[in-house]
């Protein structure tokens, strides 16, 4: 018999995200706006333990994946100037611990990119357990971080006049995450 974490239907087990159903999304400034994109080939598994705080997270992303709408800008992306996604990079998530913050959990973790890897805080919700329709267990959650490119040796930019530059530093990162109980 598996024992109920938190009261809320989340059970002990290995939870393997299902990517049909879960997006990696990031925002940048560019400009004066901001661009939307998302990495749509990624793998990953949340182990959880009766104690939530023990549960561990691993997620690997193909960074030839990243898709922000525009062929062009994605092949750029997919260069050496940013993530190079010919030579098979990936962007790597390991968890390190899981602490409770107000309502919600926050994920440490080592993210690595282009071989560099820094720690982060994934700001966690849990949105909890059901039963699909083929009877297989499903939890959603979702998480967000802001990290600095630059400090991952993704430090391409363009300058413009006034001392501006044309792509920001700053990189908001969203996960909406659906994952079933194997």
């Amino acid at each position: 018999m598996t024992q109920e974490v938190l009261g809320s239907g989340l059970v002990a087990g290995t939870w393997t995200i299902d990517p049909a159903h879960s997006t990696v999304g990031f925002t940048v400034r560019h400009l004066m706006s901001k661009v939307r994109g998302t990495f749509t080939d990624f793998t990953g598994e949340i182990t959880t333990t009766d104690d939530p705080t023990a549960s561990v997270v691993k997620v690997a992303i193909t960074s030839a994946s990243i898709n922000t709408n525009n062929a062009q800008r994605d092949g750029h992306l997919q260069s050496t100037d940013f993530f190079d996604a010919e030579a098979g990079q990936q962007l790597v998530f390991e968890s390190t611990g899981v602490r409770e913050s107000g309502d919600g959990h926050i994920i440490d973790g080592t993210l690595t990119i282009n071989g560099q890897s820094h720690p982060v805080e994934l700001a966690t919700e849990f949105l909890g357990v059901a039963t699909d329709a083929y009877g297989l267990t499903r939890l959603g959650a979702e998480a967000t971080t802001s990290i600095s490119r630059k400090q991952f040796g993704v430090d391409f930019n363009v300058p413009l006049e006034g001392g501006k530059l044309l792509i920001g530093d700053k990189i908001d990162i969203s996960l909406e995450i659906e994952a079933i109980l194997g």
